[in-house]
């Protein structure tokens, strides 16, 4: 069975770091486009970042950029998020989500979601 498992939400302050960590199960990441999603309360799901399969290309959103760092580690078949520079408007439930494929881009449409991490960043 194909799983994703996101840990390492939490609490933090405005201006803390946190690593998401997305763990797969059941199949390997290297061949798969990673993508970490978040939705906040009361908001649509918005895309924040992603990482190619074939190339290790990385991509984020602008509200991200420079702050986000994504990174993939194929022989612990986890992809990391590293969050550093938090605000609050970051607060938020992040998704991670794999589809297979071998792109230089990363596609718009993912097949495998994970449950979810809270990330909670306080003023």
């Amino acid at each position: 069975q194909l799983q994703l498992v996101e840990s390492g939400g939490g609490l933090v302050q405005s201006g803390g770091s946190l690593r998401l960590s997305c763990a797969a199960s059941g199949f390997t990441l290297d061949a798969y486009a990673i993508g970490w999603f978040r939705q906040a309360p009361g908001k649509e799901r918005e895309w924040v970042s992603c990482i190619t399969s074939t190339d290790g290309n990385s991509f984020y959103a602008n509200s991200v950029k420079g702050r986000f760092t994504i990174v993939r580690d194929n022989a612990k078949n986890t992809v990391y998020l590293q969050m550093n520079s938090l605000k609050p408007e970051d607060t938020a439930v992040y998704y991670c989500a794999a589809r297979y494929y071998s792109g230089s881009f990363c596609p718009r449409e993912y097949t495998h979601w994970g449950q979810g991490t809270p990330v909670t960043v306080s003023s």
